[in-house]
């Protein structure tokens, strides 16, 4: 079953009775509201002045509800995701851990040329066709000494978004900030699907940063990012103004956890794709399976 995303982002005080969600409004004209906990997937909270009783916490993880906190600024800072949502959390991690470094350059190998793949297809289903990277999603080398991820990157970019001086950079000029926030809300999907599977989010295949908690999200992620830029791409297109992020743009950006994705041959929800994905990634771990299920764009 798909889970539901809720976005905070006017005080509120959120609390839990009889395995509800339930949401008290400051604005005396607002009526209380529930939410089944068991339907919830992600949660972000943006206002400032929101509360949250430490019971809710509890269900809320127990449920392996991914929540996100946001600054002063309104963009995501932080990620609260369950300890132990695998009951072989123990044994998962040790698998995990002991993966070899010729299998972790096959896995990141695997992970690039689907990422460049579905880079090319969104390229394609633009209008846009580039025979260069179809070359380099086909010819992806083991942990890609062929550095072909950054050269896909400047093709991609340099044509997907049309506006004079954009660079994909986290500080960079919009609609810089609408990807930054896409890919947070992925994020934590990808994380809480790591957590589901049994793994740490923060020993990756590729990444390795000592100061990145979620390192391994980051990796997996890569294949997922065009189906935010399929959702940015459309929200520029459309004229809509881009240099706040406005809630409005928010509310569509949110939508990304329930967009459709092809993965193994099916059409599914992609908050439900990442859980397909993690449980293939274990499966590589720990030596029944070779290969990562991504979902395919041009599928």
């Amino acid at each position: 079953m798909i889970k539901r995303t809720l976005f905070f982002g006017n005080p509120a005080h959120l609390s839990t009775t009889n395995q509800q969600l339930k949401i008290s409004f400051r604005d005396a004209s607002l009526p209380d509201r529930q939410v089944p906990i068991e339907d919830i997937g992600v949660i972000v909270l943006e206002d400032q002045q929101i509360t949250v009783t430490n019971a809710l916490l509890a269900k809320l993880t127990a449920h392996k509800v991914a929540v996100i906190c946001c600054n002063a600024a309104h963009l995501p800072e932080g990620l609260l995701l369950p300890m132990h949502a695998h009951t072989e959390h123990t044994e998962r991690i040790r698998h995990q851990l002991n993966a070899s470094l010729p299998l972790k350059k096959n896995l990141w190998q695997q992970t690039i040329s689907a990422k460049i793949k579905n880079q090319h297809a969104l390229l394609v289903e633009r209008g846009i066709e580039i025979k260069r990277m179809e070359y380099l999603y086909r010819n992806v080398k083991s942990g890609d000494t062929g550095g072909h991820e950054a050269q896909a990157a400047a093709i991609y970019w340099d044509h997907l978004i049309d506006i004079p001086g954009f660079r994909r950079e986290q500080t960079g000029i919009p609609p810089n900030n609408l990807l930054n926030y896409g890919y947070a809300i992925l994020r934590a999907v990808i994380a809480r699907a790591l957590v589901s599977s049994g793994m740490l989010p923060s020993v990756g295949i590729w990444h390795r940063n000592k100061y990145n908690p979620y390192c391994l999200a980051d990796d997996i992620m890569e294949p997922y990012r065009p189906y935010v830029d399929l959702v940015v791409h459309a929200i520029v297109e459309s004229g809509e103004s881009i240099e706040e992020l406005s809630t409005a743009l928010k509310r569509e950006l949110l939508q990304i956890p329930a967009m459709d994705v092809q993965i193994e041959g099916q059409k599914s929800p992609l908050f439900i794709a990442a859980s397909r994905t993690t449980s293939s990634l274990f499966d590589c771990f720990v030596g029944v399976s070779r290969k990562i299920s991504y979902p395919d764009y041009g599928g």
